[in-house]
């Protein structure tokens, strides 16, 4: 990353290096249609959606970029994740590799239903 902070998501992503900017874009894409009322923020150095509380945040990394949603999050979806590369609180996405694009909008739409329904207990 650039040594000047970005203060957006869009700064964020060009800030990026040439080869996350294309899974940056479209998994910015996905979560934001996932979570349309939520506010983007940058904490952290990460892009994060918040409404109210954190949903998820998303990052970029040398080798790939990865998807942060909630703990519950993981746990919902850890059989379907059994196949991905993920630690306890990510999952890791290879930039030459194609984007779980379905299950992403599937956690991202869980995290948002689960804040509105306030069962995001052991959100971090």
């Amino acid at each position: 990353m650039a040594s000047q902070h970005p203060a957006t998501i869009a700064e964020y992503i060009q800030a990026a290096p040439p080869a996350a900017q294309p899974h940056l874009r479209r998994l910015h894409v996905l979560l934001r249609h996932a979570a349309p009322e939520a506010a983007e923020a940058i904490k952290w150095g990460n892009p994060f959606f918040v409404e109210p509380r954190f949903l998820f945040a998303f990052s970029a990394h040398k080798a790939h970029a990865s998807f942060a949603p909630m703990a519950a999050a993981m746990e919902a979806f850890k059989e379907e994740l059994a196949s991905c590369q993920t630690t306890k609180n990510m999952l890791k996405m290879r930039y030459d590799e194609p984007m779980p694009e379905d299950l992403i909008r599937r956690i991202a739409e869980y995290c948002v239903q689960a804040v509105k329904e306030r069962k995001d207990d052991g959100f971090w």
